[in-house]
């Protein structure tokens, strides 16, 4: 379900579909790095000015699904224009700060992204830019990375699908906002 808070700025509407916690799982592929499956947390949250401020943790899984190791975190803050025109700034705990512009896709919550610069510290492993497509797929935010170093040509390295995080204070708020009038037996309820 995607709910679009009354103290949303405006201007972030289109980008609702983003916003709260995500967790799942996807995969992880890049040449001179480990190939594993990993976990994934992610929040988009607003304080009411036109951005949303983005955090994501990702950690490699054993063939059971347990965490073993933390793999990459970064934050954000994401903007979006009257032309659907989307801004991302990214730090990454490897010692990288990004800018990516990309769009939103026409009548569909997608987003698709290109970095715009690259700036690097002296420890950070060799990159040179990226892209990212970002999906809300039945009711689920599914996203696919790409990137390029100057050894590398640019192709996907990570993937994941993510369910909504859901607490039991958004659950009675829902239950709260039913309307009275539900049939007993809950097969009405469908035709």
């Amino acid at each position: 379900m995607i709910e679009i808070p009354s103290d949303l700025h405006k201007d972030l509407v289109p980008l609702a579909f983003l916003l709260g916690r995500w967790a799942g799982a996807g995969v992880h592929d890049f040449p001179g790095s480990e190939k594993c499956n990993f976990g994934q947390e992610v929040s988009f949250t607003h304080d009411g000015r036109d951005f949303l401020e983005y955090h994501s943790h990702t950690w490699v899984l054993d063939k059971d699904g347990n965490k073993l190791r933390p793999l990459e975190s970064e934050t954000g803050y994401w903007r979006i224009d009257a032309a659907r025109r989307v801004e991302v700034t990214m730090t990454r705990d490897d010692g990288v700060v990004e800018i990516w512009y990309g769009e939103m896709a026409d009548k569909k919550p997608q987003i698709d992204l290109v970095t715009d610069a690259v700036a690097r510290t002296a420890v950070s492993r060799p990159y040179s830019g990226g892209k990212r497509l970002y999906g809300y797929v039945k009711s689920d935010l599914m996203w696919v990375g790409e990137k390029q170093t100057p050894e590398v040509e640019l192709r996907p390295y990570m993937s994941a699908q993510l369910k909504k995080v859901v607490t039991p204070e958004e659950v009675e708020r829902w239950a709260k906002a039913l309307p009275d009038d539900l049939p007993d037996d809950g097969v009405a309820f469908f035709k």
